[in-house]
């Protein structure tokens, strides 16, 4: 049986460690060929080399995806190595936990650089070859911190928040030109991204324990989670869905 992204090029910004990585292993299962962008070359290379070595196209650049002329150039390479991309999953994104009065200007910058600013240069570099195709699928990594606020995030929340509205208001565009544009909501989970933010969390009084997590949502997530989440909203099986945010959070949303 053909896979969900069968023919499909897909990239995956952030696309290195963590959920991005585990998207990537599960998009390239699913028939994709998959571009990593990320900044860790490393991990990113490597990444791109265990996939190729399992038979699947894979190719890596690397980018700070913050940048604008970063961007469209790992953009343009993972194109002429692939081909024209018609999935998008803006994953890229980090975290800034601080008492708000303790954050300063460059910390905003910073954090509204690499999650939201990231997201309008991906978006803005692949949507043109989307509507060329007339047709393609783009994920935003949003979080539950986009409606519920956490002691210590205040910076985050409000990336998150734009990261959000983002999705929905590229959705509503373009949406009669083929495109769809959805969000996935991750609540706390178990990647290196998620655990510093328990102990960043915890460092600052806030009961993110084991058994505050298991209260709030059941159990800690887990990558797939998420990267099964995203390729349902990438495929085509999610064709009349767009605009619309896909909580992955136990649960922690409807209490």
């Amino acid at each position: 049986m053909a896979g969900r992204l069968q023919g499909k090029v897909a990239i995956i910004s952030g696309g290195a460690t963590g959920c991005g990585a585990a998207a990537a292993r599960l998009f390239a299962a699913e028939g994709a060929a998959v571009g990593i962008i990320d900044r860790n070359a490393t991990a990113g290379q490597a990444l791109a080399d265990e996939l190729a070595a399992a038979g699947h196209k894979a190719t890596f650049a690397a980018a700070d995806v913050s940048k604008k002329d970063q961007v469209e150039a790992a953009v343009a390479a993972v194109s002429a190595a692939l081909g024209p991309v018609n999935v998008l999953f803006n994953h890229a994104g980090t975290i800034v936990i601080k008492p708000f009065l303790e954050t300063e200007e460059e910390d905003w910058d910073f954090l509204f650089d690499v999650n939201v600013k990231s997201m309008y240069l991906m978006t803005r570099a692949v949507l043109p070859q989307m509507l060329a195709q007339g047709k393609g699928a783009i994920v935003c990594t949003s979080s539950i911190s986009a409606v519920y606020a956490t002691p210590m995030e205040v910076l985050y929340d409000a990336t998150k928040g734009a990261c959000h509205m983002f999705a929905r208001a590229i959705a509503v565009e373009f949406r009669d030109r083929g495109i769809r544009c959805n969000a996935v909501c991750p609540g706390f989970i178990d990647t290196p991204h998620g655990q510093r933010e328990v102990k960043e969390l915890t460092a600052h009084g806030v009961d993110v324990s084991d058994a505050a997590i298991k209260a709030a949502q059941g159990r800690f997530g887990q990558p797939e989670d998420i990267a099964r989440a995203a390729l349902f909203l990438a495929s085509d099986e999610a064709d009349f869905v767009t605009g619309a945010q896909l909580f992955v959070d136990g649960g922690f949303s409807a209490v």
